[in-house]
Formats: C-alpha cells, sequence, structure tokens
C-alpha cells in the first residue's frame, strides 16, 4: 500500500504540523510526530498483537516478529 503513494507525496512531511484532536489545538511537527508517536505506537501494537497471538498458542517463533533478515556468506 505505501507503495503506491509516490515519493513526491512525502515531499516537506518532516516539516508540516501534525495536530491530533487529543492535543487540545496543539501541534507538533511532523518528524517528531512520525518518531516519538508514530513508530513507536506501531511496534507497541505489533508486539502485543504478536503476545496475544503466542499466548492464544499460535506457534509463532522470534522470525515472525523479527522478519526477513538480510544475510551473506562471509
Amino acid at each position: 500500500m505505501l507503495s503506491s503513494v509516490p515519493a513526491t507525496a512525502y515531499a516537506g512531511a518532516a516539516e508540516q504540523h501534525v495536530s491530533p484532536s487529543w492535543l487540545g489545538g496543539k501541534c507538533i511537527p511532523g518528524e517528531e510526530y512520525l518518531l516519538q508517536l508514530a513508530v513507536p505506537n506501531f511496534y507497541f501494537q505489533m508486539t502485543m498483537a504478536y503476545a496475544i497471538l503466542r499466548h492464544d498458542g499460535v506457534a509463532l517463533g522470534k522470525f515472525y516478529f523479527i522478519g526477513a533478515v538480510p544475510i551473506q556468506d562471509a
């Protein structure tokens, strides 16, 4: 889905201001929003889903969480 958005759509995103409703009219710079809120929230949600599935007996290993590792010949 992300690859369907052209790179030009992200131009200047770090300098834009994001104003979520829960900030009560205040805003946060786009880069800080991404680094301080969006990315940590994504990983929190992913970790919780992984933990719930593991708790419920789904056979998931560490590599399902980590994903593909770019292994090369030495």
